[in-house]
């Protein structure tokens, strides 16, 4: 009475932003992440997921391509950042001005900067 094993899993990928394509996978156990990526057919739809170069997650934690699956876990494929999230922050800081963002912002009148 050897029944097989299933595992569901979701591979998730956002090619851009407010965009997500989510796919509920039922896979045979053990699974690997590779093994979820190539059955979800994401791999096909968007030929720039290089399997070999892209940087894969599980529930927001890197992961190695040969880690096995538990269920219900989530597959998240990571597109690689345009512009650092420093330099981001920093920009937004010079353009918004020191008295108009974070704990320097004056929130209601008379309050001091930073309550």
């Amino acid at each position: 009475m050897a029944s097989e094993q299933l595992v569901n899993v979701t591979v998730v990928y956002a090619p851009v932003a407010r965009e997500v394509h989510e796919v509920a996978l039922q896979l045979d156990a053990p699974c690997s992440v590779l093994q979820a990526l190539q059955r979800s057919g994401l791999l096909q739809r968007f030929p720039e997921i290089d399997r070999h170069q892209t940087v894969v997650g599980v529930w927001g934690r890197k992961a190695r391509l040969d880690q096995m699956l538990r269920e219900c876990d989530r597959v998240e494929v990571y597109r690689p950042l345009r512009v650092d999230p420093k330099v981001a922050r920093r920009e937004r800081f010079v353009k918004q001005g020191s008295r108009g963002a974070g704990l320097f912002e004056k929130k209601r009148v008379g309050a001091k900067a930073g309550y």
